[in-house]
């Protein structure tokens, strides 16, 4: 595949992917009466199913990271060229802002928008260190011994992180900063977005060092 082909494809799978966060938690917010479980429900239904689809579609084309956490990972691991990272991470927040803007015209909202959520404390930010953590060691993991399987694996932790983390496992720099401009269900506020990323970036390193010892070949 060309470069260009693997940024339309990371360009594409964020956008798709961001506007299913946002979208599903505007719509889900909506319909579920001010009852945030069946919210949230909702919101990890449409999500990890967009997930799992954009994994098995554009895997084959750009490996369908969506995540600069990922893609600073393989570009330390040496599995993608430091330049290329450069872009892929480009194209992801590119990406990004696009599904924010077509989330909030779907449902004829401002299309530019800040985000009055707080979401902030130790709780929180130990909960997207785990939430990477898990989510970068389950690729690794599933790229050395089940490739077939790395669709399923992400969509699965990425279900299982919704529910089992104080901060409902963002995981990825890129859709936190793409939350801060949603004043919606996922709605981050930008002052807490750096601790966000910042917990994020650490959980996905030391994945990285435990997966590479963990998965290593002998």
């Amino acid at each position: 595949m060309t470069l260009a082909r693997k940024l339309a494809a990371e360009a594409l799978g964020s956008a798709l992917l961001f506007a299913t966060v946002i979208g599903s938690g505007i719509m889900a917010a909506a319909l579920a009466g001010g009852n945030d479980a069946v919210a949230l429900l909702g919101n990890t239904l449409a999500t990890v199913a967009m997930l799992f689809v954009l994994i098995t579609m554009l895997g084959p084309v750009s490996g369908a990271q969506f995540n600069p956490a990922v893609t600073l990972v393989m570009a330390l691991r040496r599995d993608l060229a430091w330049r290329d990272a450069g872009l892929y991470v480009l194209a992801q927040l590119g990406g990004g802002f696009v599904g924010v803007l077509l989330s909030h015209a779907m449902f004829d909202l401002p299309l530019l928008q800040l985000a009055t959520k707080v979401r902030t404390g130790p709780g929180q930010w130990l909960a997207e260190g785990v939430a990477s953590f898990a989510l970068l060691l389950t690729i690794l993991g599933t790229l050395r011994h089940r490739p077939a399987w790395l669709p399923v694996s992400v969509a699965a932790v990425i279900t299982a992180g919704y529910w089992f983390t104080a901060s409902t496992s963002f995981a990825n720099p890129a859709i936190t900063l793409a939350r801060t401009l949603t004043d919606s269900f996922a709605g981050i506020r930008p002052a807490d977005a750096p601790a966000f990323i910042a917990a994020q970036l650490a959980g996905a390193l030391l994945a990285m060092l435990v997966g590479g010892w963990l998965f290593g070949a002998e």
